[in-house]
């Protein structure tokens, strides 16, 4: 597809980077010399320089024969305008990234009215991405497929885990359920596990399974799964007033630490039930005296990326159930994996990956043969969502009976609303949703994972 990419800040370069690996055509439209230079050449794509609101501008970078553009440069009126202006010359579709929540109140109106296609709030996805975990905090991370009927979760294996120790093979034996370990983290090392695998302490493992079997599961490997009840969130920014509102709305209890006065008494008005506390929340002193250890969770929510981990790190033998951290910067994501502080949230990366998978859904009407695609691991592993079509070749075979290529598990399959963990004597029926794990970056077909 041709796709026009206006800004060039941390949300516009992950997202060009995606593209570009997925062999779009992209040009990357910034008003800063420099961003478009830099960006540019990374990724060998097209670069203008001019304001993306001017139609001469995107004129220049072929919005004429555009399929998308996406605008998430740090104005929302300024995104807004690009995507106006896009749609009214080109009749592309148009994604427009819109950070303030009085924009968000509006978001069905204002995205009818102009015709956008995609509206996405880093703030609001993170701050949903943020509740989700804490309300199932035994994982580390939650991917959905087949429209939410499947879901991959990560989560540590601890010491006393009756997993420890076991073949995969024999596992189904010991612990009941309709589940499948579909990756697996062991240090540096990435496995897409078979049945001889056994897992160990400290392990990350990624499973299968239906949303309904999920807590049983947890349950059985002796992991508690109760929800966090309590919260306390470090720093007062836009994210911690969505994510404040989804935990009071919930049933939740809050307390917000923020410097900044004025801030908190915005808080006050905008959460009445929440508890609004004004103090430097990087005080340990501060923290302890308002009762870190008995809260069930907390989110370090600071703008700041060390001051977030150091907290973190303080509050691990201190908070019950859960802790969520917030990153901003794509680059240190490796690092932070490997202190295994928890969930680790980025909403600029986040917002990356939504609008990803908008485009990739879009694609599917232009040929591309993917629904749905999740990097894991620091990109190392890429769960993929295809659907059998009535034509499909490799409908009807048993899949003992086909040849896959090194590193590739089939994970799932969703047929008619219900998950089957699959073996060698199951096939493909038109309509499955099937759901592979590999480490075979990049495939854009079902063929390609076959010898």
């Amino acid at each position: 597809m041709q796709i026009i990419v206006v800004g060039c800040g941390k949300v516009g370069k992950e997202i060009v980077k995606q593209l570009a690996a997925e062999g779009h055509n992209v040009t990357v439209v910034d008003k800063n010399s420099e961003l478009v230079k830099s960006v540019s050449n990374e990724f060998d794509v097209m670069g203008v320089i001019g304001n993306g609101t001017s139609y001469m501008t995107l004129s220049s970078a072929d919005l004429e024969h555009t399929d998308v553009l996406i605008a998430v440069t740090p104005n929302d009126e300024v995104n807004l305008l690009c995507c106006v202006v896009a749609k009214k010359s080109a009749n592309c579709h148009t994604i427009a990234r819109i950070r303030n929540h009085v924009y968000s109140t509006e978001r069905s109106f204002i995205q009818r009215e102009l015709g956008l296609s995609m509206i996405i709030n880093p703030e609001m996805t993170a701050a949903r991405e943020i509740s989700r975990r804490l309300s199932f905090p035994s994982a580390i991370e939650i991917d959905t497929f087949a429209k939410g009927r499947v879901e991959l979760l990560k989560f540590e294996v601890a010491e006393n885990s009756p997993l420890v120790g076991v073949e995969l093979k024999q596992l189904s034996q010991k612990i009941s359920g309709n589940f499948l370990v579909c990756v697996a983290e062991r240090g540096e090392e990435i496995i897409i596990p078979d049945g001889n695998f056994m897992p160990q302490a400290g392990d990350i493992l990624g499973i299968i399974t239906d949303p309904a079997d999920a807590m049983a599961f947890f349950k059985r490997i002796k992991v508690k799964t109760n929800s966090v009840k309590n919260t306390m969130i470090v720093g007062g920014g836009q994210l911690t007033y969505y994510l404040a509102d989804l935990l009071l709305k919930s049933g939740g209890k809050v307390k917000i630490i923020e410097r900044d006065m004025e801030r908190c008494e915005e808080l006050s008005e905008l959460l009445d039930r929440a508890t609004i506390i004004c103090g430097d929340g990087t005080d340990v002193n501060l923290l302890d005296e308002e009762h870190l250890d008995q809260m069930d969770g907390l989110v370090t929510c600071t703008g700041m990326d060390e001051q977030n981990l150091v907290l973190s790190l303080y509050a691990q033998d201190k908070v019950r159930t859960k802790i969520v951290t917030k990153m901003s910067h794509v680059q240190y994501d490796e690092v932070v994996n490997r202190m295994h502080i928890g969930s680790v949230i980025n909403p600029k990366k986040l917002a990356a990956v939504h609008i990803l998978r908008y485009v990739r859904a879009m694609g599917n009407t232009i040929g591309s043969k993917i629904e749905t695609m999740y990097r894991l691991i620091d990109g190392k592993v890429e769960a993929l969502e295809f659907i059998v079509s009535a034509d499909s070749k490799v409908k009807g075979i048993k899949l003992m009976d086909m040849k896959f290529k090194k590193n590739v598990l089939i994970a799932a399959i969703a047929r008619q609303g219900k998950l089957i963990v699959p073996g060698g004597q199951d096939e493909f029926k038109t309509g499955d949703s099937v759901v592979v794990v590999t480490k075979n970056l990049g495939c854009r077909d079902f063929s390609e994972l076959l010898r």
